[in-house]
This record gives C-alpha cells, structure tokens and sequence, in this order.
C-alpha cells in the first residue's frame, strides 16, 4: 500500500479514543439485545432495543437508510439461521435452537463502531455450536495475531486453516473493511488468503490502523445467495451460518479492541444497568 494511502486511513490516539467512545455504545446496544434474546421474541423488538439505545446516547445508526436501493430499513442487521447477514427485522419470532447473528453501529462525535454477535438461542445442536466456536475462535485468532503479524493476508490465512480444521467453509464474497468517520472505509479486511487480493491490497498492521474484522462462517459451501428483499444473503444450501465482528485499532502497545467490554473508568461511559459484570458480552 503506497505511503500516502496509509496517510489517510492511519489514526491518531485522540481519534481512536473518538472510535473507542462510539464502539462503547455498539458494545451496550448488544447488551440490551441479550438481555431480550429468548424464544419468541420478534426481530423487530431486538431492534428497538438497538434503536433506543442509540438515541439514549444521541448516537447517529449506520446502517438506518443505508446503502440501496431499496435503503436498508433498519438499525441492526438480524439473520437467523442459513441467514447469514443483512436480515432485516420484523414480526419473525425467535426460536428455541435458533442461531440468531445481530450486527449494528452508531457514529458518535463523528467517529464509527461496528460490531456483530452470533447468538445461540436456548439449547442449539452440537454442529451449530461447533459453528460457533469455529468462527468466534476465529475471530479471536486474528486479535491474538496482530500481536505478532505484520501483514493482513498473514492473518487471513490463518483464519481460513483455523475454519477449515472444523469442517466448515469462510465466505468469500463478504470481507470486512476500514473504519472510521464512516462505516465503510479502505482498506478491505478478507477472512481468507487470496492471492491476487494480496498482491494488490495487502496493508501492513501499523499503529493508527483501524479495522472492522468479521469472520463468516457456513457449514456448507462458501457461497451465497441474496433474497428477494435486496438484502437477506443465505448460504446458497441453506445451511447454518455465524458471523461475529469487533473494531480493532493497530496501537504502540498492540491491538485494542473498540467494540469490547468496557473496562475501570470506562464504565462511567456505559449507562447503569449494564455496569454489572453479569450482563457483559466478552466475546
């Protein structure tokens, strides 16, 4: 990647500290969807919690009115099952056994947080627990990398053995990406070793790099298919999917993660109910 386009994707403490604030109020909102996640609640709930937890905060959704046409109609992005991302809530009601992933994020002071969690719903089967596993290790992986690693497309590889040693299949048509003052932003983050992708766009893990990385998982084939909403994308068997995401910021001491729990004087930033340790997501 040339110098001047490092220039403008690197950033400062003072702005990672910006993103830090905005990933606290991602990390609550998915707090709020925990504590309503069980069977029989609808989708459109979940995303109410998402929505008025934004607006306690004053934060701006990013994915309301995104993109399209048509615009995605919502704050969260909730896919159950084959559904793998891009779901769009509604009256659908959540089911013993379901593996329910919830992505959203917010803009704060003009900086972004982006997050995503795959919740198993009540009792799941092995396999989809084993799915689970697989892609949240994965996403673990990748954090405990950028310790050592230098290069993304090292990273990718890694989380594609570690997928593979499961049985199951990275997606490839989906990556994750830059973020910043917007929710997509250089450079793209894939979950997989592409080699014309890594001759090409490859970034080094420098301090002031900021990352949305999102493993997604299927058990069958890496393909997907779009619904007839524009939106919906399935795995193209119908099998089970799990998508888990943090923002990661590239620091002097190592890789900090913007989305996670917060942490001593950070708790004054999260509202009361959820200062508990009980209620956190530590994923």
């Amino acid at each position: 990647m040339a110098e001047t386009k490092y220039r403008r994707i690197l950033r400062t403490p003072r702005e990672i500290a910006k993103m830090r604030a905005a990933g606290l109020v991602v990390w609550e909102a998915h707090q709020a969807v925990a504590r309503l996640m069980r069977p029989g609640v609808t989708t459109a709930e979940l995303n109410q919690a998402v929505r008025q937890t934004f607006a306690k905060h004053g934060a701006e959704p990013l994915f309301l009115n995104y993109g399209g046409p048509p615009p995605f109609p919502a704050e969260t992005c909730i896919s159950i099952n084959e559904e793998l991302v891009h779901g769009i809530p509604g009256p659908r009601r959540v089911r013993q056994g379901d593996l329910v992933k919830i992505d959203t994020g917010c803009r704060l002071g003009g900086w972004c947080g982006d997050a995503a969690y795959t919740h198993a719903v009540g009792k799941v089967s092995e396999q989809a627990q084993r799915l689970c596993e697989a892609t949240l290790g994965a996403l673990h992986l990748a954090i405990k990398l950028m310790h050592s690693m230098t290069k993304w497309s090292q990273i990718a590889r890694e989380m594609e053995a570690f997928v593979n040693d499961f049985g199951f299949h990275v997606v490839d048509s989906m990556v994750g990406h830059g973020i910043g003052k917007n929710l997509h932003e250089p450079p793209q983050v894939p979950n997989l070793f592409d080699p014309a992708w890594a001759a090409r766009e490859d970034f080094d893990l420098r301090p002031g790099v900021v990352i949305a990385v999102e493993p997604m998982v299927n058990i069958g084939t890496h393909r997907l298919r779009e619904l007839s909403d524009k939106w919906t994308q399935v795995s193209a068997d119908r099998s089970l999917t799990a998508h888990f995401e943090h923002t990661i910021a590239i620091t002097a001491d190592g890789p900090r993660c913007l989305t996670g729990p917060p942490q001593g004087d950070e708790l004054s930033q999260v509202s009361e109910p959820f200062r508990q340790p009980a209620t956190w997501l530590t994923w």
